[in-house]
């Protein structure tokens, strides 16, 4: 009879490693698997970066790369899609850089959907701006026009 410890006829003993500690956040201890030192900076929120544009502290480039990689939150009617105002200049599409945005704007039980920043530029319909944080301290509009630049710029990034 065999169990464990015991020598089978002609065949190596296996030997089993003691589990590895566990190292705050869940990843276990070990060689190269150490948390580093200097952890690589955090791109600053869609939120951050609306204020630093909007001031003038940002370039349209790099706040076009945060807000491409951003979740954007989007009020929503019963059908799919965006839902649009009508009642300026141009049609725009009230978009949010926080659930606490849209809700400030929409109220507390309204329904949304959430998409980047980069879908925004995909599926915005020709002819049609948007509006970021509408009820915020740092409202945001693009015209159509800009909305086109912002197409523009993302086929040269992507294509080059």
């Amino acid at each position: 009879m065999y169990g464990y410890g015991q020598p089978m006829d002609g065949a190596a003993q296996q030997q089993y490693a003691p589990p590895q500690e566990q190292m705050p956040g869940g990843m276990a201890g070990g060689y190269g698997q150490q948390q580093p030192l200097y952890p690589e900076p955090s791109p600053p929120s869609l939120a951050d970066a609306v204020r630093a544009f909007t001031t003038g502290q940002m370039s349209a480039e790099d706040f076009q790369q945060i807000f491409a990689t951003s979740k954007v939150y989007c009020p929503r009617g019963d059908t799919p899609g965006f839902l649009a105002l009508h009642n300026t200049q141009q049609p725009v599409i009230p978009m949010f850089t926080s659930l606490k945005e849209l809700r400030r704007y929409a109220g507390k039980e309204s329904k949304y959907f959430v998409i980047t920043g980069a879908e925004v530029i995909d599926l915005l319909p020709t002819g049609y701006g948007f509006v970021l944080d509408m009820e915020g301290e740092h409202r945001m509009v693009f015209d159509a026009k800009a909305v086109e630049q912002m197409v523009d710029f993302a086929m040269r990034r992507m294509y080059g």
